[in-house]
């Protein structure tokens, strides 16, 4: 193969490729602009999902069925329990994962399915809510269901209109967008969603911050007097694995303020006599009343409060505002709650 010919295919290509994600694009943007238009299905499909006292059983064959195991994990995720039911195994015995109260969206192009439909009739004898997505308004599976969401006039990406590609990534637009109207309609919120996430930097930022401190009061974090000189803090600060930052308490043992190395750096290097500035009273140069963590707060309140301070270290304190601990930005990132953080 000559270059010319290489950079000709090369190009001939990357169009092709271009084309088939234009396809793709243009099947989402069909399905969106005829919502209006199907406005009293999908509506429809929103009521039944919101009335789903059980769980969302989703089902489909081949292409569709893989599809179906992520709209089925995506309600999960958002607070609606759902599991996947392959429709062979359902009518030779799964059909007893079915619970009263239950929903069942059903996937398939063509609408006429064999697995399908017979297990579309065998629930709609039971009157179990049914909600079906295909591309045949007319189709077994449309008349048999309770709601038919169209897909709206397909012409896949495959040249040969026979590989499911822009069918099935408007079946996955479809699933996700009636998800997250359900959730929506349900308010569903951040914490809700965090709680359906408990694993990996999800889970690890609704841990509470108290259990995760590594520098604690009465264990490896002093606790100073305010009215104490800068180097008698230093010294009763020390150890070798001291905190990046003094934490300072008033006669009462509410914390006043805090000190930081970089707040002895600046006060030794802009003084003309560092001995002298050692021996001043650190009430005087520490940062009073600093923003801080309760006991009852969440790592990701710390990620949260750090990323817009752009401090190294945060104190958390009781509720009667006595210090518990110092959790430090290298604690976030050993932790992998963050990876990097802005100004660190």
């Amino acid at each position: 193969m000559t270059d010319s010919t290489r950079t000709n295919s090369r190009t001939d290509e990357l169009q092709f490729i271009s084309e088939v994600l234009g396809t793709e694009a243009e099947g989402i943007t069909r399905i969106a602009s005829s919502v209006p238009g199907a406005a009293d299905a999908w509506c429809a499909a929103l009521d039944i999902l919101e009335g789903c006292d059980g769980h969302l059983v989703v089902s489909g064959m081949g292409k569709s069925g893989l599809v179906g195991g992520k709209i089925s994990a995506t309600f999960s995720s958002l607070g609606q329990p759902s599991n996947f039911v392959h429709p062979s195994e359902a009518v030779h015995g799964d059909l007893g994962r079915l619970r009263r109260g239950d929903v069942v969206f059903l996937l398939s192009f063509s609408g006429e399915t064999e697995e399908l439909v017979s297990l579309a009739h065998i629930l709609k004898a039971d009157k179990v809510p049914m909600i079906a997505v295909t591309n045949v308004p007319e189709s077994s599976l449309a008349r048999a269901a309770d709601v038919h969401v169209p897909l709206g006039g397909i012409t896949e990406a495959c040249p040969l209109n026979l590989a499911p590609t822009v069918s099935t990534t408007v079946m996955m637009a479809i699933g996700d967008a009636l998800a997250l109207a359900l959730a929506r309609r349900r308010d569903f919120t951040a914490d809700d969603f965090h709680r359906h996430h408990p694993g990996g930097m999800l889970g690890a930022g609704l841990r509470p911050v108290v259990e995760v401190l590594r520098f604690k009061v009465g264990e490896n974090l002093p606790i100073v007097r305010d009215d104490s000189s800068v180097r008698d803090a230093l010294a009763a600060a020390g150890g070798e694995r001291r905190a990046g930052a003094i934490v300072l308490v008033d006669q009462a043992g509410q914390m006043s303020g805090i000190f930081t190395d970089g707040d002895l750096r600046r006060l030794v290097n802009t003084n003309p006599d560092p001995g002298a500035a050692l021996d001043q009273p650190i009430n005087g140069c520490m940062t009073r009343s600093p923003r801080h963590l309760s006991h009852e707060d969440l790592v990701r309140d710390a990620v949260r409060l750090i990323r817009e301070l752009r401090v190294d270290e945060l104190p958390v304190v009781d509720s009667s505002g006595a210090p518990l601990g110092l959790i430090d930005v290298q604690d976030l990132i050993a932790m992998k709650v963050v990876t990097d953080l802005p100004g660190h």
